[in-house]
């Protein structure tokens, strides 16, 4: 029989497991996204990640330094993060720490995205505890700067691309957006973003950033929103003769070909 320290023990170790589990990004988990045990599928071909180094690397179920002892040992992960155990609220707080230091909104913007992008559940925990602090940040009017400048701070895609190269063969193009169940779409063409004009493939940030808004505050599951930018071209020089511009490098298509 266990002694009564060792049940407490016992106790407070899950205990603790529920309060991580509790803030997975700040949305109540009525749908197993938080839990890193179930293997779900990510892909059109069913491919599933659910524990090692792979784990660590998906954005969707990686929690970083929050995994606890137990979930470490289940998932693979002993050794592949350093020992100490850090909780997600702690984890906020350093990462507020630092996106302070920054005195340009656009450095704050893709420290942002660059944690959107390796801990899903931890970028959105943030946003919802400092939802004055960051919404300028992750939308207005930051976002402004960052799509005028997305080429170059261009990391990974976020959203699905669809071109006057993919005619014909938008359905594949659909296909291949790994989430299955999407309630939420958010759609442009570029053509007009926030008043600064034409910004062609670059305009994704809008998309990206008003799901995100749509998440933290409306509580929409991350995986049931699509972001998609429609490339038909842009008409601003600018970015067309800009070697770091990652669209289609025409002027804007128009007229009842491009549908």
């Amino acid at each position: 029989m266990e002694s009564a320290a060792e049940t407490a023990e016992a106790e407070k170790e899950v205990a603790a497991e529920k309060e991580v589990a509790a803030a997975g990004g700040g949305v109540e988990d009525k749908y197993g996204e938080d839990r890193a045990t179930e293997e779900l599928p990510v892909t059109p071909w069913a491919f599933s990640v659910a524990s090692g180094y792979t784990l660590l690397r998906d954005p969707h179920h990686n929690k970083g330094l929050a995994f606890t002892e137990r979930e470490r040992d289940a998932h693979y992960l002993r050794g592949l993060l350093p020992p100490g155990v850090v909780s997600q609220d702690l984890q906020v707080k350093k990462i507020m720490h630092n996106l302070r230091q920054y005195k340009v909104p656009l450095q704050r913007y893709v420290a942002m995205m660059d944690l959107q992008e390796r801990n899903e559940r931890l970028f959105y925990k943030l946003l919802i505890d400092n939802v004055e602090e960051l919404l300028p940040v992750v939308y207005t009017p930051t976002v402004g700067e960052a799509c005028q400048k997305y080429g170059s701070i261009f990391r990974r895609p976020q959203g699905l691309y669809v071109s006057l190269r993919d005619k014909g063969k938008v359905i594949d193009v659909l296909r291949n957006w790994p989430e299955r169940n999407i309630q939420v779409i958010v759609v442009t063409d570029g053509e007009r973003i926030l008043g600064l004009g034409d910004l062609g493939c670059q305009g994704m940030g809008i998309p990206v950033g008003k799901l995100s808004l749509y998440t933290a505050l409306g509580g929409v599951r991350p995986s049931a929103c699509l972001p998609i930018t429609i490339d038909v071209g842009t008409n601003n020089e600018q970015l067309l003769n800009d070697e770091f511009y990652i669209g289609l490098r025409q002027r804007r298509a128009t007229g009842e070909g491009v549908s």
